[in-house]
């Protein structure tokens, strides 16, 4: 048998050497690492190079992994009640009031019902899936506007159901026949205004809180919420000619939101306008009803034509 040469032994001892490694635990593969960092000295018991990826890249590996499935969509985010927004914290509206609110609104598939502070959407999704109208969401939130647009998709209505990430105070609104809020009574005074400018006959119903000094028409109770429903009124405060039959007579309206009135001891008592729609009492307890157009009031057997608005 020949002999193993000085070369020969040593080539053994780094095949044994690798064996060993491989068979190691992780102690004994951190100590020969340390052993493979000195610079420019070659280590006959380091491990083959082929080795070392088994120590090093596989925690690596698995972080790359994990963030390359980061979540998206419901698992990224859900909204949790009561959580805090720009003005508002969200609580949602319990689905019989929303039902009961679009009922009482009487949205039609005519109509175009705008949210104010959509929140996960379902106010303008139901006045699309059940009521079969065009809806807009407006919120301040951009994860809630996500959550949104996709609760519209489930539904099956994300072509009628819309949502934009807006501020409710910036946003042009005044194309809807509807709308729809759950705010804070501050809230609703600040936009009582702009809500009373919107086109005669458009329907406000809000969750929960009123306009202050503008009365509802009527409170929406369920079970378990309140609401509160207004028609925008036309404005007709001012002086009016008005031919009433063979009567010819003028009075001086003025307004309260929908509530008028007249100098006592005139031709005309009180009345109220509901939309376009104007109720008078005469002094003489005539009832008197007709239609806004302009400065024109129409009514059956009688007109009036303002000849001075108010102010």
């Amino acid at each position: 048998m020949r002999s193993l040469s000085p070369f020969s032994a040593a080539a053994a001892l780094v095949l044994l050497a690798g064996t060993a490694a491989l068979l190691s635990a992780a102690p004994a593969a951190a100590q020969v690492k340390m052993l493979g960092t000195t610079p420019d000295v070659h280590d006959p018991l380091a491990p083959p190079p082929a080795l070392e990826p088994i120590f090093e890249s596989a925690p690596l590996q698995l972080s790359l992994m994990q963030s390359s499935t980061a979540k998206e969509g419901d698992d990224a985010y859900q909204p949790e009640v009561g959580q805090a927004g720009k003005d508002v914290i969200w609580v949602p509206t319990p689905d019989s009031l929303v039902k009961a609110m679009l009922t009482t609104a009487d949205v039609k598939p005519t109509d175009y019902v705008v949210d104010l502070g959509s929140g996960d959407g379902k106010i303008a999704i139901a006045a699309a899936r059940d009521f079969g109208a065009r809806s807009l969401g407006v919120e301040y939130n951009p994860e809630m506007v996500a959550l949104a647009r996709r609760n519209a998709q489930r539904a099956g209505v994300a072509g009628k159901a819309n949502f934009i990430h807006g501020d409710i105070f910036e946003t042009d609104f005044s194309s809807a026949t509807v709308v729809t809020m759950y705010l804070l009574p501050s809230l609703n005074l600040k936009l009582r205004d702009t809500l009373l400018k919107m086109k005669p006959g458009t329907r406000i119903v809000s969750h929960a809180f009123t306009m202050g000094e503008w009365e509802p028409e009527r409170t929406i109770s369920t079970d378990d919420a309140t609401g509160y429903f207004w028609i925008v009124p036309a404005q007709v405060a001012g002086r009016w000619a008005f031919e009433v039959g063979a009567d010819r007579f003028a009075a001086e309206l003025g307004q309260e939101f929908q509530k008028l009135s007249a100098a006592r001891g005139g031709p005309i008592r009180d009345g109220a306008v509901k939309g376009t729609t104007v109720h008078l009492t005469r002094a003489n307890g005539q009832e008197l009803v007709g239609e806004v157009n302009g400065n024109q009031i129409v009514g059956r057997g009688w007109v009036a034509t303002r000849i001075k608005p108010a102010g």
